[in-house]
Formats: C-alpha cells, sequence, structure tokens
C-alpha cells in the first residue's frame, strides 16, 4: 500500500557534520578499520573480527566462493547464498576454508603412464607448465614426481613419451611438510631456486602447491583473513 509523505524530504548534503576534538595523534597511521562481527563484553577482545568493514551481499549472483576467497584476501567476508541445495552450498563452503594464502591445491596432475601429449594438452587447457605427477593422477595422490617446461623439448622428444621417462622423480625432489608455514615454504623456495615447492604429508601424498609467484601476491594482501 503506497504511502504519500507531505513532509518535505532530505539528503545527505542538507546537513554539516561537525567533528568532535581532533587531537594531534588522530593520523591516517593511528586509524584502524578493524570490524567485531561477534558479540562481546566492554573490555574484552571479540571471538571474531574483519580487517576492513566489507562483506557482500548473500545473493546468488554476488557471493559465491570465489566473492569469499577475493573479499577474504582483503580482510572482509562473504556470506554465501542458500537458494541452492545443501550440498552446493557446503561444497562452496568447502572450497572457501581449504583455500590457503599461498597453498594451492594442484589443477595440474599426470601419472607416469601418461604422454607427453597429456602434458601438452593439459598444459594448453590450464595454462599451467608445473604438473605434479602422482600415483592416482589425483591432487592429493601419493607424489612420484614433477614435470615442469624445463623436462621436455617438444621439437626433439616424442609425443608418445612416457611421463615417468622425463619427469623430475619423487627421490629428488625438494618438499615441505604438511603443517609447514608460508614463510618458511618461501624460504626453502628462495634457498633451493625453485619455482614451485611441493607440500606433502607423512605418507608422501600431495596436499598442496607453493609457487614463487604467490609470494608476492601475499605480501600484496596483509589484510588477509585466510
Amino acid at each position: 500500500m503506497a504511502f504519500i509523505i507531505n513532509e518535505p524530504s532530505r539528503t545527505f548534503g542538507e546537513y554539516l557534520l561537525l567533528p568532535n576534538l581532533t587531537t594531534k595523534d588522530c593520523i591516517v597511521e593511528n586509524v584502524d578499520l578493524r570490524t567485531p562481527i561477534t558479540r562481546f563484553k566492554k573490555g574484552e577482545a571479540p571471538e571474531i573480527k574483519l580487517n576492513i568493514p566489507f562483506s557482500s551481499a548473500i545473493m546468488q549472483s554476488v557471493s559465491d566462493n570465489n566473492m569469499a576467497i577475493a573479499l577474504a584476501k582483503n580482510g572482509g567476508i562473504s556470506f554465501i547464498y542458500c537458494s541452492q541445495s545443501i550440498d552446493n552450498e557446503a561444497e562452496m563452503v568447502r572450497k572457501v576454508k581449504k583455500y590457503k594464502a599461498g597453498f594451492v591445491i594442484s589443477d595440474s596432475n599426470l601419472t607416469p603412464e601418461h604422454t607427453l601429449m597429456d602434458v601438452l594438452e593439459l598444459k594448453a587447457e590450464t595454462g599451467h607448465s608445473t604438473m605434479a605427477i602422482t600415483e592416482d593422477g589425483s591432487p592429493s595422490g601419493k607424489l612420484l614426481g614433477i614435470v615442469t617446461g624445463r623436462d621436455y623439448r617438444t621439437s626433439r622428444d616424442s609425443l608418445d613419451k612416457k611421463v615417468k621417462d622425463f619427469m623430475t622423480r619423487g627421490e629428488k625432489l625438494i618438499v615441505g611438510k604438511e603443517g609447514i608455514t608460508l614463510s618458511e615454504a618461501n624460504d626453502i623456495i628462495w634457498e633451493h631456486k625453485l619455482n614451485s615447492l611441493p607440500i606433502i604429508d607423512k605418507d608422501f601424498r600431495l596436499v598442496y602447491m607453493v609457487f614463487r609467484k604467490d609470494y608476492s601476491e601475499d605480501k600484496e594482501n596483509p589484510n588477509s583473513l585466510l
């Protein structure tokens, strides 16, 4: 039902906000944008807080796992929409929780029985030249080796050549153990002049990949909550 309002309307431009006392320590460096998102008692620190006061709307066209990760990188939060199946919603949440700044779940994986042709096709599909070679070709399989663009020459090697014949084998790889920090992983990368570092568990199963290029991205996002 429509209502007619007889009183005059106002805009923000009609108001002048007068600031209170501004002291000498009111400088940009002292501004704190951290925002609590849970209730807390006076004098106590909030259990959960954001580094910037930004959140995204609970809308299908706005808040998915990609938006949640992007906002978290900058210190904000996203609310996954619920107008979808429980399984899909849980999968989105799972993807966000699995994301760890600088630690990437490998999306380029093959088995030793694949061929150079498979390597080139996967590279064209993903745009990635570094591939994890696992026992079952999955991102969490037992790590058997790594293939990079330096391991083959398309002008000389047969496209039928097996991956196991030119990959860098697991026993020669420098790896990081599960639980390592991003700073420690990057120290290993720089010390050994690597472009990537596989992170493995106690059974030598692949957990993450850490890439040299991701170190710069991490430094560019000091407010990250991931």
